[in-house]
């Protein structure tokens, strides 16, 4: 438990407020349409592909967990059976990334959830998230949660509670800067400062 107060992040480390939030039951369908977009399953996604995709959308907010995971380690979370990647593809180009994972009975995590820049503003957001949704409890689950923090942006939060999760649990996250690491470049997140 942190003291009240300030407290020291080590030099090379990064600080995020991460916030758990939850839902028990699918919210009632938002009208979300995206002209020329289509959701497109990978079974068994390659390693190298699904890196460029997450580094894609999230190098700006510093996605580095699975950035440092050897290929062996990543195919066995992305082939197994209980985890589904999907990215949504418009004009041949995959442009977004939804990743859910049933691995626990009965619930689903919604593991990853991010667009590309160039489609944010446009609506995929929503249309993203009621495919998520609709994927998600076409399983027998009574709990679908997922987890944001405060070096995503700034709107995924806000997002996810439009979206019918509530939040219920909060906690901070310290882990090596992957810019120093080399998992990511040094200039991603440049609102981020590298101490």
């Amino acid at each position: 438990m942190l003291p009240d107060g300030y407290s020291d992040v080590p030099q090379g480390k990064l600080a995020a407020v991460v916030t758990h939030l939850q839902m028990f039951a699918r919210p009632a369908p938002r009208a979300a349409a995206l002209p020329g977009a289509e959701l497109v399953a990978h079974a068994e996604p390659d390693p190298e592909w699904y890196r460029a995709l997450f580094t894609r959308i999230g190098r700006d907010w510093l996605w580095f967990s699975r950035l440092g995971m050897d290929d062996a380690a990543l195919r066995a979370i992305l082939h197994d059976p209980q985890v589904a990647v999907f990215s949504l593809r418009r004009a041949g180009e995959d442009l977004g990334l939804l990743e859910l994972d049933f691995r626990i009975a009965g619930e689903c995590e919604l593991a990853y959830f991010g667009l590309a820049a160039e489609l944010q503003g446009q609506g995929a957001g929503r249309w993203l998230m009621e495919e998520a949704l609709t994927r998600a409890w076409a399983a027998p689950i009574t709990r679908l949660h997922v987890h944001t923090c405060t070096l995503d942006s700034p709107a995924a939060l806000a997002f996810y509670i439009r979206s019918g999760f509530t939040p219920y649990r909060r906690q901070v996250e310290i882990a090596d800067d992957p810019r120093l690491t080399g998992d990511l470049p040094r200039e991603a997140a440049p609102q981020v400062p590298i101490l």
